[in-house]
């Protein structure tokens, strides 16, 4: 049952092309928006259709497979877990957000 701890999948499609962060030490991080949807019908029984976006983060070898084959609008499959960070900005003001850190990557849209 621990594989099952803190493990994510989603189905998407990219909101913007990959950003590609290059680091002193020569390692890459690639960061983009995946977009899911879902949809139900309410009280009316009108379908109401809605996008989640969900921020992914990619490191390691799986970097340049996203720097050179995923762009905006590409339908992937990611699996990974969910990390939190936060920061503060220039002005003192903290900042809170969720990742997921993708460990497995798969294109689904050529």
């Amino acid at each position: 049952m621990n594989t099952l701890r803190n493990k994510v999948q989603l189905i998407g499609r990219l909101g913007q092309d990959p950003e590609i962060v290059n680091f002193t030490d020569g390692n890459k991080m690639a960061k983009f928006s995946l977009a899911t949807d879902d949809s139900y019908k309410d009280k009316k029984g009108n379908k109401v259709e809605r996008a989640y976006w969900h921020n992914i983060v990619v490191k390691g070898g799986l970097v340049n497979v996203v720097e050179n084959y995923i762009t905006k609008g590409k339908e992937i499959a990611v699996e990974g877990k969910l990390t939190n960070r936060s920061w503060e900005d220039k002005d003192g003001n903290k900042h809170y957000t969720t990742e997921i850190l993708c460990s497995e990557l798969l294109m689904l849209s050529k």
